[in-house]
């Protein structure tokens, strides 16, 4: 058996194998992607970038064996495009306010399909990075050779892949310069821009008549504007559908700012924490155990209306959404028509009409572990949408489970309605390299996810 080649910055060396495995080790948590680029250094288009919610290309995939196991990129050589020069290997740091500089370095390793290493490469000398080309496999005539790179981009990903030519929104930084080795990390460095990749591209979302139960195919799209609300599930009146490029133009004026927030609580084994408006948890268990897979439920009761015939339950047709976003931009919206995120970490477990029956009425599950890098946080709302306000609602709440075990792990409950056709109920959000919870509590004027977005952005 051949020992591993051990390459150092700028050093190549020719491969003898043609199906090959990159693997990268970091005391951090970080995502691998690929870049398919010509000899002019550029994509031919956003497909050959690879990454975790695009992960198959020409000759190249991204994959995770296992949940909390690192990403690999895997290439079959001879299936890569005679026009694809090199395949770069990006190595980025899930919490894009850290630096490599923080860590020991990585070490990238190349494997055979057999799991023999080949090469090994670690890449010191890194420092405000956030993201960093570790190798290029590239063609010396009709021969693979790899290279390590070792090449950093302070300015994030954002800016890696838009000078290589990927398209990234409007509102994205300038490509920034790769950041020279020597460079210190400022005292306190901007997270990285936000983007959103092409897979990440919501739907214009124009919700149309309520689809029926969760297996049944979604009805066409409605023309808008409707007529007036009827009986059945329309749009609101004169709604429009959200533009490709979140937020909505027209914003109303933002709310006044929330109040105080409580203390941090701490989940206990085997008991459920009741949360006040504002107060956050750290979704980690007693023995320090990270949450993987919870389920926010959210349920309501209709308010009994009382007349000369005796008492009646009113329908209150709420639906509860998870709207995923990176800072400030919406990513993604997961509804009673989107029931699943794109990159499949949101799952919403169907629409409920009424609110009748005990439990939770509606379910939206969250694995915490695949949801991308970028994202910072999903904020869980539920709105009225035949426009009923809240003060018809009793015992609204919601509530987090653990659903390794179905144990409940905290609750919040509204303490009264009010006339307002929404809620933002509470948000999941990043911490470092953990996630929290807060319960939120917040009224406001929605009667679909779309119109709720340009009311999200102060709690995110």
């Amino acid at each position: 058996m051949t020992a591993p080649v051990t390459l150092v910055k700028g050093q190549n060396a020719p491969l003898r194998a043609t199906s090959i495995v990159v693997t990268v080790d970091l005391a951090a948590p970080a995502d691998l992607s690929a870049l398919l680029v010509t000899a002019g250094g550029k994509v031919r288009s956003d497909a050959d970038f690879i990454f975790f919610n695009q992960p198959d290309g020409p000759g190249v995939r991204c994959r995770q064996p296992e949940p909390g196991r690192p990403w690999r990129i895997e290439m079959d050589l001879p299936q890569v495009p005679a026009g694809i020069d090199q395949v770069r290997v990006v190595v980025a740091l899930e919490d894009t306010a850290s630096r490599f500089g923080s860590f020991a370095p990585a070490v990238a390793r190349v494997l055979d399909d057999a799991g023999s290493v080949l090469m090994t490469y670690e890449a010191t000398g890194l420092s405000s990075e956030s993201i960093v080309i570790v190798l290029e496999v590239y063609r010396r005539g009709a021969d693979w050779k790899v290279r390590a790179v070792g090449q950093g981009y302070a300015g994030g990903l954002a800016a890696l892949i838009t000078d290589h030519g990927v398209s990234v929104d409007d509102g994205a930084a300038p490509p920034s310069q790769p950041a020279p080795p020597s460079q210190p990390a400022p005292p306190s460095q901007p997270a990285a821009p936000t983007y959103q990749p092409p897979a990440y591209a919501p739907p214009a979302y124009s919700p149309p008549a309520h689809q029926g139960p969760a297996s049944s195919p979604a009805p066409a799209a409605a023309s808008y504007p409707p007529p007036p609300p009827a009986p059945a599930h329309s749009p609101p009146p004169g709604h429009m559908s959200a533009p490709q490029g979140y937020p909505p133009p027209s914003a109303p004026p933002a709310p006044p700012p929330p109040a105080a927030v409580p203390g941090e609580v701490s989940l206990v084994k085997g008991r459920s924490v009741s949360l006040q408006k504002g107060q956050r948890v750290s979704l980690r268990k007693e023995d320090g155990v990270a949450l993987t897979m919870v389920r926010m439920g959210l349920g309501w009761d209709p308010i009994k209306k009382r007349s000369m015939f005796g008492s009646r339950e009113v329908e209150i047709d709420l639906d509860a959404s998870a709207l995923m976003f990176a800072d400030q931009q919406p990513i993604d919206v997961i509804f009673f028509n989107n029931l699943t995120s794109k990159d499949g970490s949101v799952q919403h477990l169907g629409d409920n009409r009424t609110g009748a029956g005990d439990g939770d009425d509606e379910s939206i599950m969250v694995d915490l572990t695949r949801l991308p890098a970028h994202v910072t946080a999903v904020v869980f709302i539920v709105t009225s949408y035949e426009g009923q306000t809240f003060e018809q609602v009793e015992n609204a709440f919601c509530r987090l489970v653990d659903q390794s075990n179905n144990g409940e792990l905290a609750r919040y409950t509204l303490g009264g309605g009010g006339a307002f056709t929404g809620m933002v109920m509470a948000k999941v959000y990043r911490d470092g390299v953990n996630w929290k919870l807060q319960a939120i509590g917040e009224g406001m004027q929605a009667r679909t996810p779309i119109d709720a977005l340009p009311q999200l952005g102060r709690f995110v």
